[in-house]
C-alpha cells in the first residue's frame, strides 16, 4: 500500500476543502479586525486599543495577545471591543453576513451561531430588533457564498448570561423564532458563582415547548457543572464538556486500562454530545498542549466528540486550524474528520430529516471525494 492512500493524513488544502459542521461559534468572538476598525469609525467608538491605529493585522495580533495572557480581565476586555461595535441593525447584518461567508469559505457546510441579544441593546434596538438583523444577516452571507461556490446554512442559538437575571425572557425569545432562523437556546458566562440550576425556570420552559438547548459547562468548572446541566436542567448538548475527562482515570500502570466514573459513563451512554473547542481550551487553561487535550481520549472512547473553534478571532482560528492542529498531533486521517463532522451533524437542533440528508448528501460524499483523490495523483507505475 503506498503512502498515498485514504488512510494517510489529509493536507491542509484537502482539510480546508472538506465539509465541516460546527455548533459552538460565538458571534461576537468572530469579527474581522478590518469590520471592527471600521465599524468602530462609523459608530464613534473610541474605545479601541492603541494597536487599531496601525491597522488591521496589528489589531489581529492585539486580540490574539489578550486572549493568549492569561489574564481574565485582558480576556473579557476583548468582547467588550467587539460587542460595543455591534449595536446597530446595520453593524448585526454585516457581522452576520461576514460570519457566513468567512465559514462558507472555511468548507463549513452547516454552522449554529451563538449570541446573546442582551449585549446589542445600547443604541435603542429591541431583543426582536437584534434577533431579526442577525438572522438577516446571516441569509446574506448564505447568498454571498452562494455567489462565491460555497454552500453552507446557519442557524441561529440565542444566549443567555448566567450572571444576569434574562435567561427566561431570552428562552422565550428563542421559542418565538424557533422557525424564523432560531434553533435553540445556550446559556454563557462564568460558571464559578453561576450555576446553570440558577436558571432552571427557562429549562422548564424550554422543555415544554419541545425545544433544544445546549448549555455551557465543563469548560472553567469541573464535573459538578455537567452533572447541573444534564441531570437538573436537561442540557441536549454541553458547551465544551471538556471536564468530563476528570471523571475517566487512566492507570499510570502503562497498561492502558481506562475506567469510567457514573458521570462519564452517563455521558457517553447516552451520546451526549460535547462541543469540544481545542485552542479556546488551551486560553481557558483546559488542557496545556493539542497533546494533552482531552479529544484524543475521547475520540479513542467513543464519546459524541465534535470540534469547534468558540471564538475565531480571540483564537486565532478557523474550523480547519483546528482540524490542522488534530491531524498534526494525532494522525488523524479523513475518516477521523469525517467522523467528527458526522458526530456533530447527529448533534445538530435542525429537524432529523435535514440532519440525515445534510449527512448523506453532502458530508459523506464530500469524504468520499477527497478520499478517492490519491488514486488519480500518481502514474500506475508509481502506485506499485
Amino acid at each position: 500500500m503506498t503512502s498515498e492512500t485514504p488512510n494517510t493524513s489529509p493536507s491542509p488544502e484537502q482539510i480546508r476543502r472538506a465539509p465541516k459542521a460546527l455548533l459552538h461559534d460565538h458571534l461576537d468572538g468572530g469579527l474581522r479586525p478590518g469590520t471592527i476598525i471600521e465599524l468602530a469609525r462609523e459608530s464613534g467608538y473610541d474605545g479601541l486599543p492603541d494597536a487599531a491605529a496601525e491597522g488591521a493585522d496589528r489589531l489581529d495580533a492585539w486580540f490574539r495577545s489578550a486572549a493568549d495572557s492569561g489574564s481574565l480581565e485582558r480576556y473579557l476586555e476583548t468582547f467588550a471591543h467587539t460587542c460595543a461595535v455591534m449595536q446597530t441593525r446595520e453593524a448585526l447584518i454585516r457581522v452576520a453576513a461576514e460570519c457566513a461567508e468567512d465559514l462558507a469559505a472555511d468548507g463549513v457546510v452547516y454552522a449554529e451561531v451563538r449570541f446573546a441579544p442582551e449585549q446589542h441593546l445600547e443604541k435603542g434596538l429591541s431583543l426582536e430588533e437584534v434577533v431579526e438583523a442577525v438572522n438577516e444577516g446571516f441569509r446574506e452571507g448564505e447568498r454571498r457564498a452562494r455567489a462565491d461556490g460555497n454552500r453552507i446554512r446557519v442557524g441561529s442559538l440565542l444566549t443567555a448570561m448566567r450572571h444576569a437575571a434574562r435567561a427566561l425572557e431570552i428562552a422565550e425569545l428563542a421559542n418565538r423564532y424557533r422557525d424564523l432562523g432560531v434553533v435553540g437556546f445556550d446559556i454563557a458566562g462564568a460558571e464559578a458563582g453561576f450555576p446553570p440550576t440558577r436558571h432552571l425556570d427557562a429549562f422548564e420552559f424550554l422543555k415544554r415547548e419541545n425545544n433544544h438547548f445546549t448549555i455551557h459547562a465543563g469548560e472553567g468548572f469541573g464535573l459538578p457543572s455537567i452533572w447541573q446541566a444534564l441531570q437538573w436542567c436537561g442540557a441536549d448538548r454541553l458547551g465544551h464538556g471538556v471536564r468530563i475527562i476528570d471523571d475517566i482515570q487512566v492507570a499510570d500502570d502503562h497498561s492502558g486500562e481506562v475506567t469510567l466514573g457514573r458521570l462519564a459513563s452517563y455521558v457517553r451512554d447516552k451520546r451526549i454530545p460535547l462541543e469540544l473547542c481545542p485552542s479556546s481550551n488551551l486560553q481557558t487553561g483546559a488542557a496545556a498542549s493539542y497533546a494533552e487535550h482531552p479529544i484524543g481520549l475521547l475520540r479513542k472512547l467513543h464519546f459524541r466528540a465534535t470540534v469547534n473553534t468558540d471564538n475565531r478571532l480571540m483564537s486565532g482560528t478557523s474550523m480547519s486550524n483546528e482540524f490542522e492542529h488534530l491531524v498534526k498531533t494525532f494522525r488523524y486521517t479523513l475518516d477521523d474528520m469525517q467522523w467528527f463532522t458526522v458526530n456533530a451533524m447527529k448533534s445538530a437542533f435542525i429537524p432529523f430529516d435535514e440532519r440525515l440528508a445534510m449527512i448523506n448528501e453532502v458530508i459523506k460524499p464530500g469524504y468520499a471525494e477527497l478520499k478517492a483523490e490519491w488514486l488519480f495523483q500518481a502514474s500506475p507505475s508509481e502506485r506499485r
